[in-house]
């Protein structure tokens, strides 16, 4: 059982929720559209999560062997750096964890078709290309882009045409995955603006290592911006004329800027809690979401 749990750590649990919502925001959407084959929405919310699994896998990976993670980084510790598994137990559950990927992708792709088998394949190569390479996108500052679109606009609407195969009204939920990719690009904002330093010290060129904090914070201020226009449209493009409509997209983008004016002030480890609550923002528009939809 503990050999289990060590294992289960490894995969970073807390950070699942990225890849979680927008795909249950995709099944939501589809269910006003259609009648939900359950047992194909399970499946694809198991592929999602077990895709960013293997992402989380490989990037652990591959940062330990360039040196960039060390026992004492400021963020949730890694359990290479910690020295808890070895390399080669570290492949070993990167390998498991592509099989039970795979399986579950052949029947997305079974049952989806085409689109869902090119989506399943960039996602696997992204996955790799993140942090694998010489021309990493970690390490090139256009990690970003790939976290908007992967953890926002094509879990989403991937989600909603799997379970409707339907390319004409997919453009339902367009702003929902933009709201979801913004939130995923602030988590990952504020794990770079923590890791600045050790970044630049490893060659990281993120875009905050790049353009430096000040211009990190204004990336995150302008997504929060972006999150409050898109959480509207979310709802708009639903014909959802009651109040929630409006009082949405003022709680998620005060919410936003509350957490702006303390990712302004933090310092060190006080990142990881801005990093966390960040993150809930996704449960915040799932829920707002929701309520949305039952009034």
């Amino acid at each position: 059982m503990q050999r289990i749990g060590k294992w289960f750590n490894t995969i970073r649990p807390k950070t699942l929720i990225i890849s979680l919502v927008p795909i249950v925001i995709g099944i939501i959407y589809a269910g006003l559209t259609t009648s939900i084959n359950f047992l194909l929405a399970i499946a694809t919310v198991l592929c999602g999560i077990s895709l960013q699994a293997l992402s989380n896998l490989i990037n652990d990976y591959y940062d330990y062997k360039k040196g960039t993670d060390k026992e004492d980084i400021m963020g949730n510790k890694r359990a290479l750096a910690q020295g808890k598994i070895s390399l080669s137990q570290m492949k070993k559950i990167i390998f498991i964890n592509l099989i039970l990927t795979s399986l579950l992708g052949i029947y997305l792709v079974y049952m989806g078709g085409l689109p869902i088998l090119v989506i399943g394949l960039l996602s696997i190569f992204f996955a790799w290309l993140y942090t694998a390479t010489p021309y990493a996108l970690a390490y090139l500052g256009i990690a970003d882009i790939f976290a908007f679109l992967f953890y926002g606009v094509v879990a989403s609407c991937g989600t909603y045409y799997l379970l409707c195969m339907d390319m004409v009204l997919i453009k339902r939920v367009v702003a929902a995955g933009c709201t979801c990719g913004c939130i995923a690009t602030m988590v990952l904002t504020v794990n770079n603006l923590r890791d600045i330093d050790t970044d630049k010290l490893h060659s990281k060129k993120s875009f905050e290592v790049r353009f430096g904090k000040k211009a990190g914070e204004i990336k995150y201020l302008l997504l929060t911006i972006m999150i409050g226009v898109a959480s509207f449209f979310s709802l708009y493009r639903l014909n959802c004329n009651n109040f929630m409509s409006f009082i949405q997209p003022i709680i998620m983008l005060s919410a936003s800027l509350y957490l702006y004016s303390k990712l302004r002030k933090a310092q060190g480890r006080e990142y990881n809690k801005i990093l966390f609550l960040t993150s809930l923002l996704n449960i915040l528009f799932l829920c707002l979401t929701i309520i949305s939809l039952v009034i």
